[in-house]
């Protein structure tokens, strides 16, 4: 079974950029697709950006232009680049592939 470790997070000023990562184990990354998520309090957890097998992607309209995911099979590693963050990107991002959930990264975006 695949184990997930997100990291990245941080708190960052708005215009500013992270980049998250999400590091797999015990199966390869490049098998299925995997998503980015994310989950602001009090709000429905929501699809960010995904990978497919393919390479695809695919992003939410309200990132679309900023974020950026992207699949290094030989670190066995998902990344999401994200740039011109707003307020309102703050949440806490998951990656979610093959049945499972890391543990989650906090971003919080000041204004």
């Amino acid at each position: 079974q695949v184990q997930l470790v997100e990291s990245g997070g941080g708190l960052v000023q708005a215009g500013g950029s992270l980049r998250l990562s999400c590091a797999a184990s015990g199966s390869s990354l490049s098998i299925n697709a995997v998503g980015w998520h994310r989950q602001a309090p009090g709000k429905q957890r929501e699809l960010v950006a995904a990978i497919g097998r393919s390479g695809n992607t695919n992003y939410v309209d309200s990132v679309k232009g900023r974020f950026t995911i992207s699949r290094d099979n030989g670190k066995n590693t998902v990344y999401l680049q994200m740039n011109n963050l707003k307020p309102e990107d703050t949440a806490a991002y998951f990656c979610y592939t093959q049945g499972t959930w890391g543990q989650g990264t906090q971003v919080t975006v000041s204004s």
